[in-house]
């Protein structure tokens, strides 16, 4: 009996040591990546790793837990984008054809209009640009893009001299036309503008230097914008008239195709257009561009 209990013991030892063993073993393997399979087991959970690519968790039985976010959209979108610079323009104009078409007209004893009397204050011409929004679609990466947006162009072109638009009215003669016209006025004003409002559509290829696609990196872009023109005024003050506003159509082209582009570092850009085309339809030859500040969020 004494040799029976002391067999008992021996083999109970045994399999209690056994099966430390065992547990032991399991504990150190759920924690080990499987080199083979790619897996990692952490007690009842399972993480797959296909291709290096995709991660998969699943419990013990199978059940799908969790998967890999998915990737980030290859559209992103900016509103209340500010553009704020100067305004001019290229002045290409034949005055000797402007006149005899009689859109520039002339007072008698004065003399004739010209390139001088069309001359801006470079500091006082501004231009304004207001994006509702912009977008850009991603093409290669983060790195190549394409952008477009809808916004307004304001264009306020300030004159050194004392030029007055009319819509239709009496020349300076007393004669009266239903055409759009331009004379050197009779009075000296100290402030005297043209305004050109657009409404604006801006397509652009974009490229850019940070792989991950944030705002922090080098980009540079170029491409073209349209705009229709949906507001023309002439803007004077002057110590005898006081404030005058004078809205009318006095002949500008009702549709401007530029060259735009964009250059800069993080979330501020310089940025710039040029219009091959006159901002006029007949008779005047300006060729309008902008350059300055985009200030985006």
């Amino acid at each position: 009996m004494k040799k029976l209990n002391i067999l008992l013991a021996v083999v109970f030892y045994c399999i209690n040591a056994s099966a430390q063993t065992d547990t032991a073993v399991v504990q150190k393997n759920d924690a080990v990546k499987s080199k083979q399979n790619d897996t990692l087991r952490i007690g009842n959970i399972i993480i797959i790793k296909r291709g290096g690519k995709k991660t998969v968790l699943k419990d013990s039985a199978g059940v799908l837990i969790n998967t890999t976010p998915k990737k980030k959209s290859r559209i992103t979108t900016n509103f209340g984008i500010v553009d704020v610079g100067f305004a001019n323009y290229s002045d290409k104009t034949n005055y000797t054809t402007a006149t005899s078409d009689n859109y520039l007209i002339n007072r008698s004893g004065s003399l004739p209009l010209g390139k001088d009397d069309f001359k801006l204050r470079t500091g006082k011409s501004i231009n304004v640009n207001i994006w509702f929004f912009m977008q850009e679609l991603y093409l290669v990466k983060r790195n190549v893009s394409l952008k477009y947006g809808l916004g307004l162009e304001l264009n306020n072109y300030r004159y050194k001299s004392n030029i007055s638009y009319r819509e239709n009215g009496l020349y300076p003669n007393g004669v009266f036309t239903n055409k759009a016209f331009i004379f050197r006025d009779s009075v000296s004003f100290t402030k005297n503008k043209l305004a050109a409002d657009y409404l604006t559509i801006p397509l652009m290829l974009n490229f850019q230097t940070n792989r991950k696609g944030d705002k922090s990196g080098f980009n540079i872009g170029f491409g073209v914008s349209a705009g229709y023109l949906y507001s023309q005024r002439n803007k004077q003050r002057s110590d005898g008239r006081g404030k005058e506003k004078n809205k009318g159509d006095y002949d500008l082209e009702k549709f401007k195709l530029s060259y735009v582009g964009e250059v800069g570092f993080g979330p501020i850009k310089l940025y710039a257009s040029y219009a091959p085309r006159s901002i006029y339809e007949h008779s005047m030859d300006l060729r309008p561009y902008n350059f300055g500040l985009r200030l985006s969020n």
